[in-house]
């Protein structure tokens, strides 16, 4: 007598997605490279605080990353986010020295809106002249990254410092984790501490990746970066989708020029200097694909947390000069993209086999 198999064992297992598979190729590579900074190294890399600055330090970094990363799954590209960055901070402190309410609350709540509002400004001209007018967006936003950075130097030429009590107090608000601190030669615990800014960044993680997983819009980005032609066929508003994605990376970089200051209170004409450069390669070594349709922002965090890896490491080691820095994250960014082609070639002759098969 013949026994039938459940249906369940016939089932064959639905391969990983390409964002799926070089988000995992990330997170692995990080795990690995800090778990060998806390055996070859030691020292500052156990303690918890060490992994905790990783999110401290960068959550900007984070924020602008996450921008990038949905413009380029729709196909684009946004490098004003630095310029956005700069003139963020400078405005917002300008306003705080000379303009802000000595009221607290009030002053704190009107400079989220200053630079919620400078950034939906640069998203929405650079919105409508890429996706309405049909321009490059490196031209596009190259031309935002030089009017912010100008706007930024008309404000001041010189360092201006917050000095204002209410975001003061902001700054030094931070979350105290005790269970991850440890106790000092005196006896005391330090507790571990995650900033505000911090946790920020990883709330606009969360909010990105739920977006682009379970929206409408999210789901028409990647179908407008994968093939616009397609998209159109498929009942897409293309222009209004890409319009969109770049409203939402300006307003995100807004944001991460507040959260920036946040860190560190103080604006200059130079600040955040090339961090759309980091934010670009963040995205890529997260596995965000720069021809568009493929990425993640869980990836891209973690693409994120390599590159500050590598500067501590570095910046611990006898070979702490900048340049060595520049140098391994250059040469991190060279393998995932010599890494996403061969997966990416792979998979595509995989297709063709399976598509004549059928």
């Amino acid at each position: 007598m013949t026994t039938v198999q459940p249906a369940l064992n016939h089932r064959r297992r639905e391969p990983l997605s390409d964002a799926t598979l070089l988000m995992l190729i990330a997170i692995g590579i990080f795990l690995v490279m800090y778990a060998s900074a806390v055996i070859l190294m030691g020292g500052a890399f156990q303690k918890p605080q060490q992994f905790l600055d990783l999110f401290n330090e960068n959550a900007a970094l984070i924020i602008i990353a996450c921008a990038l990363t949905v413009v380029m799954i729709g196909g684009g590209i946004n490098i004003s986010v630095g310029g956005i960055i700069g003139l963020t901070c400078m405005a917002c402190t300008k306003f705080l020295e000379y303009s802000a309410p000595q009221n607290s609350v009030v002053a704190v709540l009107l400079t989220v809106l200053l630079a919620l509002a400078i950034g939906l400004a640069f998203g929405l001209f650079e919105g409508f002249m890429v996706s309405y007018l049909e321009i490059q967006p490196f031209i596009v936003t190259l031309a935002g990254m030089f009017l912010a950075r100008g706007l930024t130097t008309i404000l001041s030429v010189n360092p201006v410092k917050v000095t204002h009590e209410g975001f003061q107090a902001l700054v030094k608000t931070k979350l105290q984790i005790p269970w991850l601190g440890y106790v000092a030669k005196n006896g005391n615990l330090i507790s571990a501490k995650l900033e505000i800014g911090a946790i920020v960044a990883l709330l606009v993680v969360a909010a990105v990746w739920l977006m682009l997983r379970y929206t409408k819009l999210g789901r028409g980005i990647y179908a407008v970066g994968g093939n616009r032609q397609s998209a159109l066929m498929l009942g897409i508003n293309v222009k209004r989708t890409s319009f969109w994605s770049y409203v939402i990376s300006g307003v995100l970089a807004g944001l991460a020029g507040l959260v920036f200051l946040m860190h560190k209170p103080a604006a200059n004409a130079s600040i955040a200097m090339r961090s759309e450069m980091d934010a670009i390669a963040a995205s890529i070594i997260g596995g965000t694909l720069l021809t568009g349709g493929v990425g993640n922002v869980i990836g891209t965090l973690f693409g994120v947390m390599i590159l500050a890896a590598i500067q501590k490491i570095i910046g611990l080691s006898p070979l702490n000069e900048s340049w060595w820095q520049d140098m391994a994250s250059g040469a991190m960014l060279g393998i995932f993209i010599m890494l996403q082609s061969v997966i990416l070639s792979r998979r595509g002759k995989r297709g063709k086999a399976e598509a004549s098969k059928g």
